[in-house]
């Protein structure tokens, strides 16, 4: 049973990505394309345009060739779009580093994408030269001022074209970081991303001069197309943020008049709950856009009220660069990740059995579009066991649709608790743990036991001066679930470990058990 998107077609541009992104350049030359979040400082698209074709001439000037890789560490700068897209102008390919790797994650990086060259800034300059020892790292080159190269000897004598490269080439290296063993570097051509920011440009139009606020990182794939690519790509302008901090973020918000926010469950949570949002002037806000993380129902609703505005999901994956559901203005449904975005067809299948299943069944979402990596790098069996031979992408995420089209993820495949043969969603009971009066924030892991499988232990994170027990959290989530869901182990933690998307760090909370 294949559900295909209820929106028209679009029509994807065989274009390359830096092309597509730079198609508004020349007519909002004037125009403010970043502006850097704490310091106001601003780049038009006319600088924008002409550092990204210098930064691809000094790259050729010194040997780069199409094909060769760059690899970036760095957080959300204006000068970030200026080294992905001079690279991929360049006819190059741009790997993201996570800046929080530790060095041997880094080595991990740079070695499985053969990158050439590093870009950094001062602050991790250790790391990256730690790092980089026996890569084919040849140089590593800092944004700021270090001991290190500066970024700024890479630029030269500007290229008039982009150097020629075909619409299925790789232009992007992002990692993966899974569930389990190394990370993996998701292949995504020049088509993939080109095709994703028409299909979410259909949705999710930016007007022109509209400010997108990014703190999501440009490494992960939902900072860099979403807001990156996807705001200059339709003319908007990009105010960067380097780390979130709330209060930063609040007052961008407000003195930006931002329209639409681009956020986490974290964030999210923080929205709804935190008392500083009071001290500040939102009005101008008509949604949130979660993604990156399942998003509660009533969490979602207690930060709509609060806040005056819809706040809505998407859904994606890096390997699908990266949207497939997104809920446009007009369709919103609590907590469901909305609807397939155009050129998308979805399944719902048994993970057991194969077999599709209907309406309002819970299986494992499959995807099929333009948007699908073409694998794994250097790793045939990873994309083997991912994608099948008529082009499906297994997301390993577990969920349904409904009669009206709307998708529902109820968890991850591999995440899904065990106990005694029923499932349990670690999901489903966080959600629910965060509607406590006391609970700032929670996570719900499986812990082995010989009886049962699993059981059910959830990490809890007080609000200041909140109290309660183990048996408070047990009998608060026994009255809203059934039997097998309940929780039979609590432990107290002063913060949930999450990444920088937002996602609960799991195996952290598996280690300290």
């Amino acid at each position: 049973m294949i559900h295909k998107s209820p929106f028209p077609e679009v029509e994807i541009p065989e274009i390359t990505l830096t092309d597509f992104v730079l198609r508004h350049a020349e007519r909002l030359a004037d125009q403010p394309a970043l502006v850097d979040g704490p310091s106001g400082r601003t780049m038009t698209y006319a600088e924008l345009s002409g550092a990204i074709r210098s930064f691809a001439g000094g790259l050729q000037a010194r040997g780069f060739a199409p094909g060769d890789v760059v690899a970036i560490m760095a957080p959300n700068v204006p000068e970030y779009a200026v080294v992905f897209h001079g690279t991929a102008y360049a006819g190059g390919i741009v790997t993201t580093v996570n800046p929080t790797y530790t060095a041997g994650e880094v080595k991990h990086q740079l070695k499985d994408s053969n990158a050439k060259l590093l870009v950094t800034i001062s602050l991790f300059a250790d790391v990256a030269k730690e790092a980089a020892e026996g890569t084919n790292v040849e140089e590593i080159f800092t944004l700021d001022e270090s001991d290190l190269s500066p970024a700024s000897s890479l630029f030269g004598q500007p290229l008039a074209a982009q150097v020629e490269r075909k619409i299925d080439d790789l232009v992007a290296l992002p990692y993966s970081s899974g569930t389990t063993g190394l990370s993996k570097g998701v292949m995504l051509t020049h088509h993939n991303l080109v095709a994703n920011l028409a299909q979410c440009e259909a949705l999710m139009p930016v007007d022109d001069g509209e400010t997108v606020l990014s703190f999501l990182p440009f490494f992960h794939i939902y900072g860099m197309q979403v807001l990156m690519n996807g705001a200059l790509a339709q003319g908007g302008k990009v105010v960067t943020m380097p780390r979130f901090d709330l209060e930063q973020f609040l007052t961008l918000c407000q003195d930006h008049k931002i329209k639409r926010g681009f956020v986490v469950p974290p964030v999210v949570l923080a929205l709804a709950k935190h008392p500083l949002v009071d001290n500040f002037d939102l009005s101008s806000l008509e949604s949130l856009f979660s993604g990156a993380a399942p998003l509660g129902a009533e969490l979602a609703s207690e930060a709509s009220e609060r806040l005056g505005c819809e706040v809505v999901q998407g859904y994606g994956m890096t390997e699908l660069s990266p949207v497939s559901h997104s809920t446009p203005k007009g369709h919103y449904k609590p907590g469901t990740i909305g609807l397939l975005i155009p050129n998308t067809e979805c399944r719902v299948v048994d993970p057991e059995t194969g077999a599709d299943l209907g309406q309002d069944e819970d299986g494992e979402i499959w995807v099929r579009g333009p948007q699908v990596m073409p694998g794994y790098l250097n790793n045939e069996e990873a994309t083997k066991t991912t994608i099948d031979d008529d082009g499906w992408l297994h997301t390993g995420d577990i969920g349904h649709i409904d009669a009206d089209g709307h998708f529902t993820i109820v968890d991850r495949l591999k995440e899904l608790i065990k106990y005694k043969g029923f499932q349990v969603p670690p999901a489903e009971l966080e959600a629910l743990l965060v509607t406590h009066p006391a609970v700032a924030d929670a996570a719900v892991i499986g812990i082995p036991d010989d009886e049962a499988g699993e059981l059910p232990k959830g990490f809890i994170t007080l609000k200041p001066g909140a109290e309660a027990s183990e048996d408070d959290i047990k009998s608060f989530v026994a009255s809203e679930v059934a039997t097998y869901k309940q929780l039979r182990l609590v432990e107290f933690i002063d913060e949930i470990p999450k990444s920088a998307s937002g996602k609960i760090l799991r195996r952290m909370l598996r280690d300290q058990g």
